[in-house]
Order: C-alpha cells, then structure tokens, then sequence
C-alpha cells in the first residue's frame, strides 16, 4: 500500500482496507496517524488549536538522492536533519517493507525501527528506518561538499543502504536536496491526552504543508484514531481535505529545479555534471524573514 494520493475526500475505511491495516500493524513497533490540513485553512487550524507560535522550533530537512530520484523509486529515503541547537539526527528509510521479511539480527538494532503511517480513510505503508544521531555543523558541511555524506551516517546506517540502494547508486555520489524550512510545535490536550505533533513545511516555490500526527502503540491505533477525530473535530479542523506527503513534495520540486538548471547550463557553457548543475544548497536561506507557525496572511473561514 501507498499514501502518495488519496481521494479529495477521504472517507472512513472499508472492510478491506480495515482488513490491510489490522495485516500491516503486526509486526510493527509504533503506527504514526496523520493528516494534512487544507492550504486555505492553515491559518484557521492553528488559531483553534492550543499552539503557541513563540514556542515553535525551527529545522532544515535536507534529503539525499540521484537527479532523476533514483533512490525515491526503489522506495529509499535518505535525510538529514538540523535542528536547532545545534543538534542533527539522520535516517536511512525503506518502504514499504514486510516486518515478518526483515533480519531478525536488524530488528534487535535499538535505532533501527518499523512503523506504520496511516492518513484519513485508512491508507497506510510500513517504513523501515535506521536512525542516526549527527550535529548540525557536520550535516552542513556535507551539504555544502566539505565532508562526505556517508560521514554523517553510521557504518550501520550505510550498511543498510547498501542492502537496498540500487547497485548503481553511491551514497557519496547523492545530491543535497534542500533545504526544506520547517516549523514544529507540540501540545498536548486535556481533551486528548495524547502528544499532538505540528509541522508547517514551508517550500521554496511559496507552497507549504501543514500536518498534525500522533504516535500511539499498534493494539492501541483504532481507539487513538477514533479519539483524534472527536477531538480534531470538534476544533474545527477539516479532515476529509486532499492528503499530501512531504517527502515526495520536497523530492519532487528539487527535482525539478536540478533539471531546470542542468538544462540552462545545457544551452550555455555546455553539459555540467549534476553535482554541479544543481541548485546550491543553501543552509542559511529559504526560511522566512521572521519564522512563525502562522501562515502568510489568507482569508481565513469563518470559524
């Protein structure tokens, strides 16, 4: 299964996609429920919600792939992290993968986990990913080619892209994608009782993605997903809206602009390779003037 594209109306599962769910959860360690708030309600979703703008913490995600995505087609996601503080973390995903199919020596692995993600109308993938921790400092000086990736990975990291990275693919070889901006804010109802993560993506074209999520145990997901559509419902937020993944948003658009600028570079000084076609990195930019968890202004529906 896939959440690349749901119906614009997500409606409640059926039977059979209750069936898949129930299939996918064993062997799982958590499941991660989602939604995607509409663009044109962003800023209405954050007024109702008890957010507090001063309390957001900004992060740079950068994702790490060939210029034709290479890496995103044989279901392989590679990230880096900055967070602030000067932390960083990283991760090698894989999905969608089969909990049953995995090394038993893998699952031991205590960075090492298996999750399902399941958005409105019950679509959901497995993933497995390999976590790391880095800093920030390290993760911009790969970005900019003054380290090489793979250093910002550990040996079991690059071990597990090397089992399932196609052949061709050198993880050193990868182009930065990014930096994609991103506002993360955390509350906690009374209501709910449960942890209710918000991230605003903020996109270099101008788009942005607005996601709520919670985590909860698999014997645990249908109860916790009853319960989140109560809450979410009653604070007016819309939950039938078109569903968007922020991987395949960030991927695709850098795509696109590494394309656009080999193609100038083309038709100009003649053919450059790709790393040094693409658009630079910029660690620094992209972000807005003055970050906030509120949206650029729109009109906001009436509550």
């Amino acid at each position: 299964m896939t959440t690349e594209k749901t119906p614009t109306a997500a409606p409640a599962a059926n039977a059979e996609q209750t069936a898949a769910l129930l299939a996918a959860m064993k062997g799982t360690d958590s499941v991660e429920l989602k939604l995607t708030v509409p663009t044109d309600e962003h800023r209405a979703t954050i007024a109702r919600l008890p957010l507090d703008p001063v309390n957001t913490q900004p992060r740079q995600v950068f994702f790490f792939d060939t210029p034709d995505l290479a890496l995103d087609k044989a279901g392989v996601v590679v990230r880096a992290r900055r967070i602030q503080g000067g932390r960083g973390d990283t991760v090698v995903k894989l999905r969608p993968v089969v909990p049953a199919e995995l090394p038993k020596e893998l699952r031991k692995s205590p960075m090492f986990k298996v999750e399902l993600d399941v958005l409105p109308g019950g679509i959901g993938v497995v993933s497995g990913s390999f976590k790391g921790v880095s800093d920030g400092l390290r993760i911009r000086e790969a970005v900019s080619g003054a380290r090489p990736i793979s250093k910002i990975f550990s040996k079991e990291q690059r071990a597990f892209f090397r089992d399932h990275a196609p052949a061709s693919v050198d993880l050193d070889a990868l182009v930065p994608l990014g930096p994609t901006f991103i506002l993360k804010a955390t509350f906690t109802p009374a209501e709910f009782g449960r942890r209710i993560v918000a991230e605003l993506w903020l996109y270099q074209d101008g788009s942005r993605i607005l996601e709520l999520s919670t985590k909860c145990l698999p014997n645990e997901a249908f109860q916790v997903a009853a319960e989140a559509r109560v809450y979410l419902s009653e604070h007016g937020v819309t939950l039938s809206g078109e569903q968007a993944t922020k991987t395949r948003t960030a991927l695709e658009y850098f795509s696109k602009q590494m394309a656009a600028a080999s193609a100038a570079a083309a038709g100009g000084d003649g053919a450059r390779s790709a790393r040094s076609a693409k658009p630079k990195a910029e660690t620094e930019a992209s972000a807005p003037a003055e970050p906030s968890m509120e949206p650029p202004a729109e009109a906001a529906p009436a509550s």
